[in-house]
């Protein structure tokens, strides 16, 4: 599969209406966390409700999605009462847009899945905290693949902010050279040994 356009490129901002009808506007970048934007093709699905709900217990239970603050976001071309009624029979937490007339799909170069059959294909996008789109999942039939994708990007942009926030190893290991202690050897000068000399021979 060939590597999709958005990745290492600003993620596009997109305003579309959620499951309570007012329009959420999504800028990443703007809160300074990770996002995972999830595109899927039908509310109400077997697989797609399966995804949905992943992505809800790994919200409540999983300490990683809580340290780093991930936004989830769902997406699909339902209406907003089915999107609706969708949200509030799985309980999910996070936001679920309606995206009736394709304007997030086309923003975010997401084609149909399962060859066509399927209006939109079931693909993760996961968005760094500066708003770049760091890696793509296109996998429609493996609804489960997702919120791992998710996890271990996570993971590694965890592992990549702690190393930001470690200071260089060789500043580390640098003392100021006035805390060294002098253990150079006293230097006598020609005049003080010879009088030294002296001393002894008397």
């Amino acid at each position: 599969m060939a590597r999709h356009p958005l990745i290492g490129q600003p993620a596009p901002a997109i305003s579309l209406p959620g499951a309570d009808g007012e329009t959420y506007t999504l800028t990443p970048a703007d809160k300074g966390v990770p996002v995972a934007l999830f595109f899927y093709p039908k509310s109400g699905s077997y697989g797609c409700t399966k995804e949905a709900c992943q992505f809800r217990d790994a919200l409540a239970e999983k300490d990683l999605f809580k340290r780093t603050k991930v936004e989830i976001v769902g997406i699909s071309t339902d209406p907003v009462d089915k999107q609706k009624e969708f949200v509030e029979k799985q309980k999910l937490t996070y936001p679920v847009l309606s995206d009736a007339k394709g304007e997030a799909r086309k923003a975010y170069h997401v084609g149909k899945g399962l060859f066509g059959l399927a209006e939109t294909a079931r693909t993760t996008f996961l968005i760094d905290a500066k708003g770049v789109v760091r890696d793509v999942l296109d996998t429609t039939v493996n609804f489960s693949a997702h919120v791992k994708f998710v996890t271990k990007w996570l993971d590694k942009l965890e592992a990549e902010e702690k190393k930001a926030a470690e200071p260089p190893a060789e500043a580390a290991s640098e003392a100021p050279a006035s805390d060294a202690p002098n253990t150079l050897p006293e230097v006598k000068t020609t005049e003080e040994l010879g009088r030294a000399a002296e001393a002894v021979e008397a």
